[in-house]
């Protein structure tokens, strides 16, 4: 009974952005922001519903079938530890992006100025209940779903602007994340053909070929939806969109598809052959270290965090890798930074957002004295640069010791492994220079004439920063509380 009504509520979650995307198509264009708006409030209660449904039911996971072909299961939505803890996350996060792009989203802005049209409140809709239907489902036909839905959504999104080089960044990325999920289609075929059936939890029954042929085609598929090597080149590009859509799809959803659906896997896996564990751990070493060196020549910070974007999502992989290694630390540490990162990098994106807002511009060497001209904006700078750098109290650093804590462990006695960490722990570092350094140049100080000239912030958007700066201190309490 209890597993029915919370997927009652998870069903409405989905359903209910969707149905508002449709009632902002035929509505008049000023009543599109609440549409969107009130959807993701909606959406955001019914998760943190479900949330405190299961924290009460007192079972490790439950599991409702929804449809099934035959005797196997097609579509199903799963509750455990992990899910009910990110569906509040995406959906919410996509909530504060909604308010702040009611202030963003009008023609005070300075670089972009344009009136809120309908079709980005109706995409932006329909990704926040996608972002709920990929982290309920508990069959690979199910997450493929919703995982083309984002892409789709994500194209639209990013070439919001209509401009040559907005089309071709929109494109780039559904051909590249397109040809990802071809790794979930040819996963979800072997997972039939072998088990008879599309739920994530068969992949236990697999003997060890099998399994690591369909995780590392789920791994494949990751790759391209988290921008990791050799996919990675469409998130870079994908900064033409608005700011708001990078904050999202950019920062806290769209590349959280990827791990989030590796992870689902890896909960249903079982034993996982240790072949998964090294392409994983390389994998997410050179893509590391391939995007540290990328962000560091960056001006526009949108690009600059784009890159960052692509290595702390990196983090994310090697705990996951160490996991299949015997460190169940590593993997609940992943599980927190994917919920950590989303507050803190969603933060960051909106600062560079009202960077853009009110003073034209998001290129960094332009932009110095922000504290003395604008103190919460300077403020949430400093909260967003220091919790991606993993600096104490802020959210990244907590779900990274977890990753490294549990990763150390397992190295222990393998030289190559314990090189891979080290490595990482060293990107960390350089990590936490590099943002020190741009929060010297562009903090402190007098006023350029660039930020003197800034316009107000508008207040949806001050609201906003003040609720996810909170985040970057709790989320890590939050997390860590609830996995235990």
């Amino acid at each position: 009974m209890i597993g029915m009504d919370m997927s009652l509520l998870a069903i409405a979650a989905i359903v209910v952005p969707f149905v508002a995307a449709l009632a902002i198509v035929v509505s008049p264009q000023r009543a599109a922001k609440w549409w969107c708006v009130g959807a993701a409030a909606v959406s955001t209660a019914l998760t943190l519903a479900v949330w405190g449904m299961f924290a009460g039911c007192g079972e490790e996971s439950v599991t409702v079938t929804l449809a099934v072909l035959g005797d196997a299961e097609v579509i199903g939505l799963v509750f455990d530890k992990v899910s009910v803890l990110l569906a509040p996350c995406f959906v919410g996060i996509g909530l504060l992006i909604g308010i702040y792009s009611i202030g963003y989203m009008n023609k005070g802005n300075r670089e972009h100025a344009d009136a809120p049209r309908r079709r980005f409140y109706a995409f932006f809709t329909v990704f926040i209940g996608a972002m709920a239907g990929v982290v309920f489902s508990s069959t690979v036909v199910g997450q493929l779903v919703f995982f083309e839905i984002t892409g789709a959504c994500s194209w639209a999104l990013i070439g919001y602007y209509d401009t040559p080089s907005a089309r071709k960044s929109a494109m780039k990325a559904l051909i590249l994340t397109h040809i990802a999920s071809l790794g979930l289609y040819i996963a979800a075929g072997a997972l039939y053909l072998q088990t008879g059936t599309f739920a994530v939890a068969a992949i236990a029954q697999l003997d060890g070929w099998w399994k690591a042929f369909v995780l590392l085609c789920v791994l494949f598929a990751a790759w391209g939806k988290s921008a990791q090597l050799p996919l990675y080149m469409w998130l870079p590009s994908a900064m033409e969109a608005p700011t708001p859509v990078s904050a999202y799809l950019h920062g806290a959803s769209m590349v959280k598809v990827g791990v989030a659906v590796f992870a689902r896997e890896l909960i249903g896996a079982g034993p996982v052959p240790e072949v998964v564990g090294w392409v994983v751990v390389i994998g997410a070493i050179l893509t590391m270290l391939f995007s540290f060196f990328m962000y560091l020549p960056q001006k526009d910070m949108k690009r600059l965090l784009a890159f960052s974007t692509i290595s702390q999502l990196s983090y994310i992989f090697l705990g996951f890798g160490f996991y299949i290694f015997g460190s169940d630390l590593a993997f609940e540490g992943g599980v927190m930074h994917i919920f950590n990162h989303a507050f803190a990098k969603t933060l960051f994106f909106l600062v560079a957002g009202a960077f853009s807002y009110t003073l034209g511009t998001r290129m960094l060497p332009k932009i110095k004295g922000v504290l003395k001209k604008q103190p919460l904006l300077g403020v949430a700078f400093a909260f967003a640069a220091l919790a991606i750098a993993g600096v104490p109290p802020m959210n990244g650093f907590f779900s990274k010791f977890a990753i490294f804590s549990g990763s150390f462990a397992v190295a222990e006695g393998n030289w190559l492994l314990m090189l891979i960490v080290v490595v990482a722990l060293l990107e960390t570092v350089g990590c936490f220079a590099w943002f020190l350094k741009w929060m010297g140049s562009v903090l402190p100080g007098e006023p350029s004439p660039t930020v003197a000239d800034a316009a107000p912030i508008p207040k949806p958007m001050i609201g906003v920063f003040v609720v996810l700066m909170v985040l970057t201190v709790c989320s890590s309490f939050i997390a860590a509380a609830w996995l235990g």
